[in-house]
C-alpha cells in the first residue's frame, strides 16, 4: 500500500498522540485528511460558508451526536457532518467536536476537503455534497501489535462478535451498535460499529462489511483492531474502552505499541 511523503513524516507523530497518557489529553487527535482541491480565496465566501457550517454543527450536534448542515449558494456552498460515538454523552461529544471544528480548519488551510477523526468524534466539510452517500475512501487502521492466545479461536470469536454489533448498527436508528462475548474466564472481547445516520441501512451494512473485511488482512490474531471511515467504523479490544466519566477514557493500547495504516 502507497504512502504520501506527507502522511509518512505525520504517521510517527500521530502514533504518538495514539499512545500519549491521558493526562495530556481525555481524546487526542487520530489523524487528518486534506483534500487536493485549493478554492479558497480572498475572492469567494467558501471560508465564510466552512466557518458557518462549523458554528452550526458545535450548536447542534451534542443533541443527538449527530447533524449534517450545510450553507451558501450554488458552487459556493459547504456541506459539513459530524458524527459522536455512541456511547459518549453530550458534554464529552461537545468538547470533542468543538475541538475538531476549532483544528481542522488550521489543519487543512484553503482546502474545501477536510476530515478529522478522533476516538469520541469525527468531522469533515467539503464543496461536493457527500451527504447520504457511502465513502469508503481515505480511511485508516489501527491495530495492537500484540496476538492474541489461542489465535485461531480468538478471530473466530472475533468475527462472531462483529456481525452481532455490526447487525445491531445497522437496526437501529442511531446506526451504533456494541456488544461482549466471553473467550476465557479472564479475557472478555467487546465490539462496536457504527455509521453515520445519513446512510441507508444498506448501506451502512455494506460500509460495516467493507471495514470488517480488512481484519484478516491487517488484524489477524491482534488483540485489538479498529477501521475508521468517513462513513463508518469497527472496532473490537480486550480491554474496556466504552467512554466512563472517571477521567480514564480512550485507554489507547493499555501501553503497549499500537499501529497505524492509512488506506
Amino acid at each position: 500500500m502507497a504512502f504520501s511523503t506527507q502522511l509518512l513524516r505525520l504517521l510517527p507523530f500521530l502514533l504518538l498522540l495514539l499512545l500519549l497518557p491521558l493526562a495530556f489529553s481525555s481524546d487526542p487527535l487520530i489523524n487528518h485528511y486534506c483534500g487536493d482541491n485549493t478554492f479558497i480565496t480572498t475572492t469567494n465566501p467558501l471560508q465564510s460558508n466552512i466557518n458557518s457550517v462549523l458554528s452550526d454543527l458545535i450548536k447542534r450536534t451534542p443533541q443527538s451526536g449527530f447533524a449534517i448542515s450545510s450553507y451558501g449558494d450554488n458552487t459556493d456552498t459547504i456541506y459539513g457532518l459530524t458524527r459522536c460515538r455512541g456511547d459518549v454523552p453530550p458534554d464529552a461529544c461537545s468538547t470533542c467536536i468543538t475541538e475538531a471544528a476549532n483544528q481542522l480548519p488550521s489543519l487543512c488551510p484553503n482546502r474545501t476537503d477536510a476530515r478529522i477523526w478522533y476516538d469520541y468524534c469525527f468531522l469533515r466539510y467539503d464543496a461536493d455534497n457527500f451527504i447520504g452517500k457511502l465513502d469508503t475512501s481515505n480511511g485508516l487502521i489501527l491495530y495492537n501489535v500484540k496476538n492474541a492466545t489461542d489465535p485461531v479461536r480468538f478471530d473466530g470469536a472475533v468475527k462472531e462478535l462483529m456481525g452481532r454489533v455490526d447487525e445491531a448498527a445497522v437496526a437501529t436508528y442511531r446506526r451504533f451498535g456494541r456488544g461482549v462475548t466471553a473467550f476465557t474466564k479472564t479475557v472478555t472481547i467487546r465490539g462496536m460499529a457504527q455509521c453515520t445516520r445519513d446512510l441507508p441501512a444498506e448501506s451502512c451494512r455494506e460500509c460495516l462489511a467493507s471495514a470488517v473485511g480488512l481484519f484478516p488482512d491487517y488484524c489477524s490474531y491482534r488483540q485489538g483492531c479498529q477501521v475508521l471511515y468517513s462513513s463508518c467504523v469497527v472496532r473490537y479490544e480486550i480491554y474496556d474502552f466504552w467512554y466512563k466519566d472517571d477521567g480514564k477514557n480512550s485507554e489507547g493500547y493499555d501501553g503497549l505499541e499500537g499501529r497505524m495504516i492509512v488506506l
